[in-house]
């Protein structure tokens, strides 16, 4: 290890570059929250932003009408009423709540479901690990308003309620939960409605075999995903580019060659006459018309890579009208051909262009599933930094783009999850039934978490709440309520993968709060730490050592333990807490806080190294290095602070310099690692609930993830592990 790197060159080492399109992030984090930037950069975006944004949403139409009209078309006019269905779903739900108010709800320029909650965060202290410290407000991403009369009693009613903080916390994983869910049902539905248009050119293949096609290019999609998507935006906007280009044409062509009066559908009154002809038979199809806006949560959870003019160009300009013209174009077909409702996409299309949009439309889908599949890994990989998940590998993708994650076990979960649906139902129909749950699920939590935001951020008048919150909840309500009659159809899969997963996630972050507070009771007082250091039995060794703990404040319980087994303390001595603040990421001239603990003598000293929500943990070697420099730094201020109470002195400024010569010397005779490796069972007397998830499941859990030095890339033979027994 290498501590002689001055402190410029760590620090521009550590610069975070979370963006999987490079400058995209330099214009997403500005004081606009992603809208400023010149014209050319925003346009440059919005193309960029086609190719990830909208591969879900933009494919669609390839199994919106098959699934709403899974019984066949019995009125002519029914045709006028879910195509008004579907233009209005898609001007009320992506255009107006997302496009116009929820991307506005960004932390930082960073969206999705988490960076709702650790916006909510920054403004009341909802979470439940008590690590919060005065200096977290100073860092620049902090963007905490003080001017808060008029949330004042929300913010004071969140802080303390228990309730509340659960509830906020537990709609949060169930965001995540059902996005991983999506990450699951977007390559099977996606893949097997582009691969079953193959049946029109070779009518004698069966379904099975087009299943089975389907689950080949499914495999190879969850196989390549360890390589990474490299400027996925460039690659993949021409594609879709040309696919939005297709359906857009292909929707003209047949609106002018077969029924051009379908326009009409542009009057909602078609809707009113469609449910009052059809009843209950409506309701129910309005589990097929909100699968036209599947993905649409992908604009608010990819705005960090774009900024919000970006997303609204290329919304209104660019998906809206594609997609508007193609379904509009398949009712003008089925008015004439309503009996090929159920392959409606590649029946509508005109003989000379079906394989270049049989070729396009397989692109096409694989986009949209490596697309949810990113967005899964990237909000897993938050989760996980703020102590919602269980440990798992991260691999970062690309050396420069480092939002790019890739995780292992997560990919092969979902991949054989995905495989295992398109086996198991076999046509989009039924995949749909399971499908719409997730995307409405989503959809209710963000106007759930908004509502909070807007109260408590924005300071909105409670009138402009409540109407957000009833327009867009009502309406999510009643498709939400149309979706779970298909329950026992396929509804219960993400319902029971979700289940699952939530209470896995549940658990880990239950034992971890636990855990964190049974060592804050038993943390050992840094006044005391000069009566250990005295015991005739302790000595102090060459070398440095870095204790990782997550106490921000107090000596952990593992110290003590560390020196009664092992009588020494290193010469140059760093309680290190690694510790994520709910913003998406910290600079890094901010990253350190560094406080000596005890006399100058002891050379004992703690440092909380925070990072955002996005931020990776470097490794080992590199951390030391940076944290080394800027504890020689530390050292000159904290002298340089008192001289200029006292008046610097000849003496002090020597002492310094020794200072910092000796941290040099003992960094050269190595850096020494110590982690606490705790084994948590449930204390005698508890419930048979608590036992189990405590022994069982996070037990479990802690076996076959992950190590805690894995993550830090600490070499064995610079790891010192200490066990300790917590019986919480």
């Amino acid at each position: 290890m290498s501590a002689a790197e001055s402190p410029g060159a760590a620090a521009e080492r550590l610069r975070r570059h979370d963006s999987l399109y490079g400058d995209a992030e330099k214009v997403s984090h500005d004081k606009y929250h992603g809208s400023g930037g010149s014209w050319a950069r925003t346009l440059m975006l919005a193309f960029q932003s086609i190719g990830v944004v909208y591969g879900d949403i933009g494919t669609s139409p390839l199994y919106v009408y098959s699934s709403t009209f899974p019984g066949g078309i019995r009125h002519p006019d029914d045709l006028l009423g879910v195509l008004s269905l579907i233009l209005y779903t898609l001007i009320l739900i992506p255009m107006l709540k997302y496009v116009f108010v929820v991307l506005h709800a960004n932390d930082d320029g960073d969206g999705g479901t988490f960076a709702l909650y650790s916006l909510i965060s920054q403004y009341a202290k909802i979470r439940m690990i008590p690590d919060h410290q005065t200096e977290d407000a100073t860092v620049s991403n902090y963007s905490v308003d003080t001017r808060l009369r008029r949330a004042q009693r929300l913010k004071e009613k969140l802080e303390s309620s228990n309730a509340a903080k659960i509830g906020l916390f537990t709609i949060t994983i169930l965001g995540t939960s059902m996005v991983m869910g999506d990450g699951t049902l977007t390559p099977a539905i996606s893949v097997l409605s582009a691969v079953s248009g193959i049946r029109e050119k070779a009518p004698n293949l069966t379904q099975l075999q087009v299943v089975w096609i389907s689950v080949a290019i499914l495999f190879v999609l969850f196989s390549v995903q360890r390589f990474g998507t490299d400027k996925v935006g460039y690659s993949f906007a021409p594609i879709i580019s040309v696919w939005f280009l297709l359906i857009a044409g292909t929707g003209m062509y047949n609106l002018a060659v077969h029924d051009a009066t379908i326009l009409r559908a542009f009057n909602p009154m078609y809707i009113v006459q469609y449910f009052s002809r059809n009843g209950e038979e409506a309701w129910v199809s309005l589990g097929g018309v909100i699968l036209c806006i599947t993905g649409a949560e992908a604009m608010f959870a990819d705005l960090g890579h774009f900024n919000i003019r970006a997303i609204q160009i290329s919304f209104t300009c660019i998906l809206f009208p594609s997609v508007a013209l193609c379904y509009m174009g398949q009712a003008a077909y089925l008015r004439r051909f309503p009996e090929n409702v159920a392959d409606t996409f590649f029946k509508s299309i005109p003989e000379p262009m079906f394989w270049p949009v049989f070729v396009v439309a397989i692109m096409a889908a694989i986009i949209a599933s490596q697309a949810m599949l990113s967005g899964a890994f990237a909000i897993l990989s938050k989760a996980l930094s703020l102590g919602c998940f269980p440990r798992v590998e991260v691999v970062h993708t690309s050396s420069k783009y480092e939002g790019q994650v890739y995780l292992p076990e997560v990919n092969f979960l979902i991949g054989a999850a995905s495989v295992a649906v398109t086996l198991g139902f076999q046509t989009t129909a039924n995949i749909g039934n399971a499908y719409g749950i997730c995307v409405v699920t989503v959809f209710s939590i963000t106007t759930h978490l908004m509502a909070v935001v807007m109260l408590l951020v924005w300071r909105t008048p409670a009138a402009l709440v409540a109407a957000f919150y009833v327009v867009f909840g009502l309406a999510e309500f009643v498709y939400l309520s149309s979706i779970l009659s298909k329950f026992a159809d396929g509804g219960y899969l993400p319902f029971c993968f979700s289940l699952v997963l939530m209470g896995l996630m549940a658990a880990w972050h239950y034992v971890h709060v636990l855990r964190y507070w049974h060592e804050v009771d038993r943390a050992l007082p840094a006044a005391e730490l000069a009566a250990v250091l005295a015991r005739r039995d302790v000595r102090r060794v060459r070398g440095v050592g870095l204790l990782y703990s997550e106490l921000v404040q107090g000596i952990p319980p593992v110290f003590q333990i560390l020196v009664d087994k092992i009588p020494s303390v290193h010469a140059v001595f760093v309680f290190v807490s690694i510790k994520h603040l709910p913003v998406p990421r910290v600079a890094a001239p901010e990253r350190l806080i560094l406080r000596r603990v005890g006399p100058v003598g002891h050379r004992v000293f703690r440092c909380v190294a925070r990072y955002g929500y996005t931020d990776t943990v470097e490794g080992h070697r590199e951390f030391a290095a940076f944290l080394l420099d800027h504890l020689k730094v530390f050292v000159r201020e904290e002298a340089a602070f008192g001289d200029g109470v006292g008046g610097r002195t000849q003496t002090a400024a020597a002492a310094v310099e020794q200072e910092q010569r000796f941290i040099d010397a003992e960094a050269a005779r190595g850096v020494v690692y110590l982690m606490g490796e705790a084994t948590v069972t449930a204390a005698p007397g508890s419930s048979w609930a608590k036992r189990v998830v405590v022994n069982n499941v996070y037990g479990f859990l802690r076996k076959n993830l992950p190590e805690s030095h894995k993550a830090l890339s600490v070499p064995k033979d610079q790891l010192l592990r200490v066990g300790v027994t917590y019986e919480i």
